[in-house]
């Protein structure tokens, strides 16, 4: 698949890491660094423009590595990026640890996943079909 980019950053376009991984490495665009705080979020920008074809989203998730270690992660996870979207790809970083996090320009901050999507229309209807589940909610069937 092919999708229209502008790099106005000063790194590579987003790359798979592996050839089986599922999403590409976001990099903060930053020209000082940038040190979130305990508990502070932060819109880094990335530097990138995309047009995604219709059908298709692209999904800004954590990095697992960054969470682990450092607490980090994309606050409203995954963010959505719409095809209809033209503005800057930015990511909302939140430092959920008890120690302040530097960011530099060029760090791998974040993951994009471009994936297909389906558009609904509603039916209004009186009832639904029944289902084994039913209206059952969280931790309805147990803890095992």
């Amino acid at each position: 698949m092919e999708i229209a980019i502008i790099n106005r950053s000063r790194h590579d376009l987003p790359q798979y890491a592996t050839p089986l991984s599922a999403g590409m490495d976001l990099r903060a665009n930053v020209s000082d660094p940038v040190t979130l705080q305990p508990m502070e979020r932060r819109l880094i920008p990335t530097g990138l423009y995309i047009a995604l074809p219709a059908g298709f989203e692209a999904q800004v998730r954590p990095r697992s590595g960054l969470a682990l270690k450092h607490g980090l992660t994309v606050l409203n996870a995954p963010g959505t990026i719409d095809a209809d979207y033209r503005g800057e790809v930015c990511v909302i970083l939140a430092n959920l640890s008890n120690e302040p996090f530097t960011l530099h320009d060029g760090d791998r901050i974040a993951q994009m996943v471009v994936c297909r999507h389906e558009t609904v229309v509603w039916t209004p209807v009186e009832s639904l079909p029944e289902s084994e589940r039913g209206a059952g909610g969280f931790g309805h069937s147990g803890t095992r």
